[in-house]
């Protein structure tokens, strides 16, 4: 049958699909162009199956912003190319936004049909969802990289919007695991210990000295994992701890949130 060339342009800008692929989803449905967008989502998602097992290395993370509220999408894809294509950051870019008006969970389901039924379609590269949360909060601040593939939030009890993009900075820059030593696991800390004994057994240091030695090494670590402990990426002579207490010694870090692609 003969195929309307204007039918055809319209079915690929609704879709972005292949020209031989429009071609034979309006021949199969006989040029319904509601049919054939169908026939089209199910070639996709036999597409998206068959791509499934092959890594996503790449990827762009989107923030939106509502009050009291920021969610944190992030999908991963093959290729820097398609990472850079614009379809697929205005569709991150739209996810972010629909998630602040839906259920973390139910939006989820939601997601993977988007993307296997529409992004797929368009763009032909294995995609997934690789990040989706939602902090809630007082003082919200959040941190997105320029390259878009590292973002952070943080959730404060009091003080300025400021402060929280500040340690927003913090949290994306030195990857805390909690916000203070008390929050550590007791297995975990008994865990570095043993580590150290080890470490200082190794070296030769007195049996009976190893406790003195370890708190110092405690505090180090302490450093390294906990946000109020570490330097301060604006200032190292000041902990995080110090530089929140110059805004308010009542303001308390409730929550924060780190993601990379």
């Amino acid at each position: 049958m003969s195929l309307d060339t204007k039918l055809i342009s319209k079915l690929r800008e609704l879709t972005g699909a292949g020209i031989a692929d429009c071609k034979s989803a309006l021949e199969e449905s006989e040029s319904d162009i509601e049919k054939a967008i169908e026939a089209l989502r199910k070639k996709g998602a036999l597409k998206a199956a068959k791509k499934s097992d092959r890594e996503t290395k790449e990827g762009v993370i989107a923030v939106g912003k509502a009050d009291k509220k920021v969610a944190v999408v992030g999908l991963a894809c093959e290729t820097d190319f398609v990472a850079r294509n614009q379809d697929f950051i205005e569709a991150v870019q739209d996810f972010s936004q629909k998630l602040l008006d839906m259920d973390l969970e139910e939006f989820k389901n939601w997601v993977q049909d988007e993307i296997k039924n529409e992004l797929v379609v368009k763009i032909g590269e294995n995609i997934q969802l690789a990040e989706a949360e939602v902090i809630e909060g007082e003082v919200l601040g959040s941190y997105l990289h320029s390259n878009n593939k590292i973002a952070s939030v943080v959730s404060l009890s009091a003080g300025s919007p400021g402060l929280a993009v500040d340690l927003a900075m913090q949290v994306a820059a030195m990857s805390p695991k909690y916000i203070k030593p008390e929050d550590i696991p007791t297995e975990e800390i008994e865990k570095e210990k043993e580590i150290y004994r080890e470490q200082l057994r190794s070296e030769g240091k007195p049996e009976e000295i190893w406790e003195k030695i370890i708190p110092g090494k405690l505090n180090k670590y302490y450093q390294e994992v906990c946000l109020l402990s570490q330097p301060f990426i604006k200032d190292d002579k000041m902990t995080v701890q110090d530089f929140i207490k110059q805004a308010g010694e009542q303001i308390q870090v409730v929550a924060f949130f780190r993601c990379q692609i």
